[in-house]
């Protein structure tokens, strides 16, 4: 890494300066010594127990603290770096090389004891690799609590959206990978297992120094680090294969926060993220994104979000919640702590809220996942849905799979589509709903236990077409033996039947047997 992409230790008001990341040897000889001391996601699981390790997601703390009132090294490291607490001289010494941490800056002195300059923790990899996330003090799991530090530069370490994003995002080997905004540098780390080159971008200079930090302590490969705000940072002409963004999505009356607040009005940031990365992929490369995006009044939302969709790109849509404008603005100040503070303030900055959404005629907010695909077709294909069902997560393999099936699809008329074989996904099941004893069944539902788990309702032949779907026969064939045992006309049923085998494969129920 150059110099110039290596940004200072930056200092700002409350906020304390953080540890150098010109020193990777040190770096190294800190994570060895957390590893020893299985200062790792299993270990922590294993000394807090369940309910304490979840509680830390609430930024609830006491659990945590009556779990590590013993002398072992692992509860020194938890006192320490997760839990900001002062912990002797003497007894971090043996576990740690102090020295070298506190010369760089890891640590810092209190009298007779040592305090973290920044929180650390442990996080493991979807291969089982022990990694940890960097973040300022007090700001790793916000929750209920709100974050531990309202600075406008202050950065945040992982949350359900970095984990969300990182859990969609498609994981095949590529030559070039941005991470676009990258706050801690959870994405850019996850990046660097597939990608042979990782730029990382960030409008703040702190959020760059904590990635650095975040990826050598994790022994992951340096990125190329980047300042400026979204695209801003990068050459003319510059692609790539892989572009990830958690941006700062929240719709809000002003720009406090710079890890949340876009500083542009309304849904505009997500909008210009999204509309950006068209002209910034490889021919199949992906863009994947978290957004929020406004409901507007005497406005279809799927039309809005459509409309950002950049041309010569597929898009597959996913809202996943809605919130009206007043569960909204309280999730974003609670965020904040503002509900902690003076009532007189909070309640200026509510009205400033609803104010702002009542100026642009917004009812609800909707948040989900946007991914695009760079693609030659002729006619793109966009996909806009609402599913606030339950996912397996990771989800990267079924967004893969989702645009390749669009690829299939698209290139097989009616004719063709007969002509070919299929195959039930595995775990797939069938549902028959109706009155006990009834001859026929009311509903046959079709149901995923695996990647979106969707549910579809079908037909009598659809169901029938399922259930043999083995790749042994034709579509053709199997709906000329369904038409005979029907008493039905084979050229009506082989008329109107390929628009459900459509939707069966990109709903991704069948799958071509190839």
């Amino acid at each position: 890494m150059s110099d110039s992409s290596q940004p200072d230790p930056t200092v700002l008001p409350d906020l304390p300066a953080l540890p150098g990341s010109g020193q990777p040897d040190v770096a190294a000889r800190l994570r060895e010594a957390l590893l020893g001391a299985s200062f790792t996601a299993d270990g922590l699981l294993e000394l807090l127990g369940a309910p304490a390790y979840a509680a830390l997601a609430r930024s609830e703390t006491v659990p945590a603290l009556r779990a590590t009132r013993g002398d072992t090294p692992l509860e020194a490291l938890v006192r320490l770096f997760l839990l900001q607490q002062p912990v002797p001289y003497a007894r971090v010494a043996d576990v740690l090389p102090l020295e070298p941490c506190l010369e760089s800056g890891w640590l810092a002195r209190a009298g007779d004891d040592v305090r973290a300059t920044v929180d650390v923790r442990p996080y493991g990899g979807p291969g089982g690799e022990d990694w940890f996330i960097v973040s300022d003090l007090g700001c790793a799991v916000g929750g209920a609590g709100g974050i531990g530090n309202t600075a406008e530069e202050v950065v945040l370490g992982v949350g359900g959206a970095s984990t969300t994003l990182a859990g969609i995002t498609v994981r095949t080997p590529v030559a070039c990978a941005l991470d676009l905004g990258t706050g801690s540098g959870i994405q850019a780390l996850h990046a660097a297992q597939h990608a042979t080159r990782v730029t990382a971008t960030d409008l703040n200079p702190r959020a760059l120094h904590i990635t650095a930090l975040t990826l050598a302590l994790s022994g992951a490969p340096a990125a190329d680090l980047r300042e400026g705000s979204l695209f801003e940072p990068l050459e003319d002409g510059e692609t790539y294969d892989l572009i990830v963004s958690n941006p700062p999505f929240v719709i809000s009356p002003g720009a406090r926060l710079t890890y949340r607040d876009g500083g542009m009005g309304g849904d505009d940031l997500c909008r210009s993220v999204v509309q950006g990365a068209g002209d910034r992929l490889n021919e199949g490369g992906y863009a994947q994104f978290l957004a929020n995006w406004q409901h507007v009044e005497g406005e279809d939302w799927q039309d809005r979000v459509r409309a950002w969709v950049p041309r010569g790109c597929d898009a597959w849509i996913v809202q996943r919640e809605v919130q009206d404008v007043t569960q909204y603005a309280e999730l974003w100040l609670r965020d904040a702590g503002d509900h902690r503070g003076d009532t007189a303030t909070y309640q200026a900055r509510y009205d400033a809220w609803l104010d702002e959404f009542e100026a642009r005629k917004v009812k609800a907010v909707g948040f989900g996942w946007i991914t695009l695909r760079r693609t030659s077709a002729a006619e793109p294909s966009i996909t806009v849905e609402e599913w606030p069902h339950p996912v397996e997560q990771p989800l990267g393999d079924t967004v893969r799979a989702h645009f390749e099936r669009l690829d299939y699809l698209r290139g097989r008329d009616d004719a063709a589509l007969l002509e070919d074989r299929f195959r039930l996904v595995a775990e797939v099941v069938q549902e028959q709903i109706g009155l006990p004893g009834a001859e026929d069944p009311e509903h046959v539902v079709l149901r995923q236990h695996r990647g979106m788990r969707r549910a579809t309702q079908v037909d009598t032949v659809g169901a029938g077409f399922a259930g043999v779907c083995d790749g042994s026969l034709t579509a053709g064939r199997i709906l000329d033996a369904i038409a005979q045992l029907m008493s039905e006309d084979p050229v009506v049923l082989r008329d109107r039947t390929p628009a459900q085998i459509r939707l069966l494969v990109e709903q991704g129920f069948l799958e071509p047997a190839r």
